[in-house]
């Protein structure tokens, strides 16, 4: 049995040295494997031949497979923490994090750690002062592609984010914040942690995170699907009898003999 001493992440028999090697470089940051036609460097040789596939076209079986799920509805990878399900095995990786609290991804200039790839990525231009994305309507570069979001509403004028109270628009979801102070009152607003949503009551914003969590605390017992909420579940055992009702209405009748 190997163990990884960062993280204490068990290796056993079953598993190669080759897994604790891939492992450790989750904490060293060396990328071995190299791109012969971009010069972009991977941590794993399977990410490497993904990569590939950009410049080649290839299509891997396994991402077909994928695919056929969001037609399907087929989600067979589940999370044993919280029971969500997900189409792709990645998919689950990247959420179980949430519950482990590994952050895998490392700047190179701070230190700063990250749960997904995408945020060391967007991470990394603050310190080069890269900006990929542009303004269709003024050219300005922004860093980040929620920010250019945030920008083009300055020349559509939508306003995405509403006042629960008045109904007053927003462009940002900081200048909603800023407005709803006053009409708080003292009251303390919360905000969800994945999409800064606002509710005043600690179960509303409760009944919202299931939205992110796929937490599904609501049991129905005939059929042992679960709902995240419970209207769900009351609307789930309202059908079931309706058709249990049918079903008995439209049974032949025995004559009586």
């Amino acid at each position: 049995m190997s163990l990884c001493l960062n993280k204490y992440s068990v290796f056993g028999r079953r598993e190669t040295r080759l897994s604790l090697k891939e492992h450790k470089r989750t904490h060293t940051g060396e990328k071995p494997y190299h791109c012969s036609q971009s010069g972009k460097s991977f941590t794993l040789s399977g990410n490497l031949k993904e990569h590939e596939t950009t410049h080649t076209g290839e299509k891997h079986s396994g991402y077909l497979k994928v695919h056929e799920r969001t037609h399907t509805v087929e989600k067979p990878f589940q999370c044993s923490q919280c029971g969500n399900t997900f189409l792709s095995s990645s998919d689950l990786t990247k959420h179980e994090r949430i519950h482990t609290g590994e952050k895998p991804f490392q700047c190179s200039q701070c230190g700063k750690r990250f749960i997904h790839s995408s945020h060391l990525k967007e991470h990394e231009r603050m310190h080069t002062g890269e900006k990929p994305y542009h303004c269709s309507q003024c050219g300005k570069g922004i860093t980040l592609s929620r920010n250019l979001k945030e920008h083009e509403r300055t020349h559509t004028g939508d306003k995405p984010f509403q006042c629960f109270q008045c109904g007053k628009g927003f462009t940002q979801l900081g200048a909603l914040r800023t407005h709803e102070k006053m009409h708080t009152k003292g009251r303390k607003i919360l905000h969800c942690s994945q999409c800064g949503k606002s509710f005043i009551q600690l179960a509303h914003l409760k009944d919202h995170e299931r939205t992110h969590t796929g937490e599904k605390p609501h049991p129905f017992s005939q059929c042992g699907k679960s709902f995240a909420w419970l209207r769900h579940l009351n609307k789930q055992e309202i059908i079931h009898t309706q058709e249990e009702k049918c079903c008995t209405e439209t049974q032949p009748k025995t004559p009586n003999r």
